[in-house]
């Protein structure tokens, strides 16, 4: 079995000392502690029968010290979070190539319109900031703005998402970018993606599944980092820098597979 949390964002919390271990989170079970989500009940549960578990929605589940510590001890594979599957996706397709050809960023103004439950919860202040963090860190850890701050030091970056029901299923995203060429020369790159979430979602839970349970029948227990290729905002290891570019984490997961498989890793080295 794999279970795989496909829920609608929760209310944001942060991590509080009802996370830090197991025994304090199983006595927070007990007294009904508020900051302890539908979701962690389930990934607790999941994690005690041995079941691998992937964490689809921002809300913070699975990554916590108690749950991942649990995973350890139990040799559970789990990994996460908030699919990557519509704009964000974009994001980490277009912030790579700005880097790569050392384009500067001024803003980058991001909205989304969606209609089904997803949309409905996002409407809800709470739940929204949930995604929001998500959806913003990916920028940041992409485009180095430490390392390049001529560059990225000063960018705007704005997220909305209105809920419009006559949408349903289906989702719009519209971006602005204004960026910086040569010279400090302004430019513009605008974008409309229309899409279904669900189509877009689904065959990411399909190969979830079945990776995790590649993952649990390898051995490999605890994060699984090398599925990063699936989410906006993926668990590492405290001492790894979280990978965001799409392409570098479409490297990991053939790498990884490649290495189960014992095949020769993808260096480019050539002869």
């Amino acid at each position: 079995m794999v279970m795989v949390w496909c829920g609608s964002t929760e209310i944001y919390l942060k991590k509080e000392p009802v996370h830090e271990t197991i025994k304090a989170f199983v006595k927070g079970l007990d007294d009904n502690h508020e900051s302890i989500a539908p979701s962690m009940i389930y990934a607790y549960a999941a994690i005690q029968c041995g079941v691998p578990f992937a964490n689809g929605a921002p809300n913070l589940t699975v990554d916590i010290p108690a749950l991942i510590n649990l995973a350890k001890k139990k040799n559970v594979a789990i990994c996460g979070k908030d699919f990557k599957s519509g704009q964000t996706m974009l994001k980490t397709v277009i912030a790579p190539m700005l880097k790569a050809r050392m384009l500067g960023l001024d803003g980058w103004f991001s909205a989304n319109i969606l209609g089904n439950r997803d949309g409905e919860v996002l409407d809800d202040p709470q739940s929204f900031k949930t995604k929001e963090e998500s959806k913003l860190s990916v920028l940041e850890y992409i485009l180095q703005p430490k390392l390049y701050p001529e560059l990225y030091k000063e960018y705007y970056h704005k997220v909305r998402i209105n809920y419009y029901p006559p949408r349903g299923d289906n989702k719009e995203s519209w971006d602005n970018i204004d960026i910086r060429g040569w010279l400090g020369y302004p430019m513009q790159i605008k974008m409309n993606f229309l899409c279904r979430d669900s189509i877009l979602a689904a065959p990411l839970v399909l190969d979830l599944v079945l990776f995790l349970d590649l993952a649990q029948r390898c051995g490999m227990s605890g994060i699984q980092e090398w599925l990063s290729f699936y989410f906006k905002s993926p668990l590492t290891a405290p001492e790894l820098y979280p990978e965001h570019d799409l392409f570098i984490q479409l490297t990991k997961l053939k790498n990884t597979l490649r290495y189960l498989k014992g095949e020769e890793l993808i260096t480019h080295l050539g002869d």
